[in-house]
């Protein structure tokens, strides 16, 4: 039984890891939160930003291992390093810039007498990461796909 886990879990490994990644750093910060501000967030488990990025941890430890397992010169391993990078640049980047828009434009809205805009509910406000969450992330990702 054990023997045929651990076959399935070598031969997707390359699924199965960076899932295992995402979800661990996800339940990671749900706790976090949990602890912090005492109240039970399920739909943090699924939500961007945050310490560390799970986003960078996921894509590094994918990159990770296919150097580990192909080498640094095979083809495949530049398409998921120039892929981390993308996801990286895009975490630290635009979607962090896109967060700092969210936080103006929900406290425009919430200025009595300034607009006369009715919102339902207010923007996601915390959608990327600082450069700091992204390193910490893809050196989470480097170890675990060391490991492996």
């Amino acid at each position: 039984m054990i023997e045929g886990i651990l076959r399935f879990i070598q031969e997707y490994k390359y699924i199965i890891i960076p899932f295992l990644v995402w979800f661990g750093i996800q339940l990671f910060k749900l706790l976090y939160d949990l602890i912090t501000t005492k109240k039970f967030n399920f739909k943090r488990i699924l939500q961007a930003g945050g310490m560390p990025s799970s986003h960078s941890a996921v894509v590094v430890s994918l990159s990770t291992m296919i150097a580990k397992d192909v080498g640094l010169n095979s083809p495949i391993f530049g398409v998921s390093l120039i892929f981390a990078f993308i996801v990286m640049y895009d975490a630290a980047g635009v979607r962090r810039a896109a967060g700092k828009q969210a936080k103006l434009l929900n406290k425009i809205v919430e200025t009595p007498g300034l607009t006369g805009v009715q919102v339902s509910e207010r923007l996601v406000e915390v959608l990327g990461h600082t450069p700091f969450q992204v390193l910490v992330g893809a050196f989470i990702g480097i170890v675990v796909g060391l490991l492996v």
